[in-house]
């Protein structure tokens, strides 16, 4: 997030009407919904875990247990087990 002067970037109008509410703060501006991204999706975060899931539910199918894979990718039986179980599904 960068920080901008309001006297810089926005009309004359518009900063005396934000006067009236906030001054010398700073104030977040949201970005409108419909072009909001969802988590990780920016960064890439999201994909590096469908793949790591995927690649957890391949080493399931390919023998290793549970317990295999909880020291494998450093996760709790019950994230294992959840992964699995959605990888499955989908």
């Amino acid at each position: 997030m960068e920080y901008k002067n309001g006297s810089e970037v926005l009309p004359r109008n518009l900063l005396q009407q934000l006067q009236k509410y906030v001054q010398g703060e700073i104030i977040y501006i949201p970005i409108p919904d419909e072009h909001h991204l969802g988590w990780g999706c920016k960064n890439g975060t999201r994909q590096m875990i469908e793949e790591r899931n995927r690649e957890i539910y391949c080493s399931y199918l390919d023998g290793h247990s549970i317990e295999d894979l909880t020291n494998l990718f450093n996760l709790s039986y019950e994230s294992i087990r959840k992964i699995i179980y959605k990888v499955k599904k989908a």
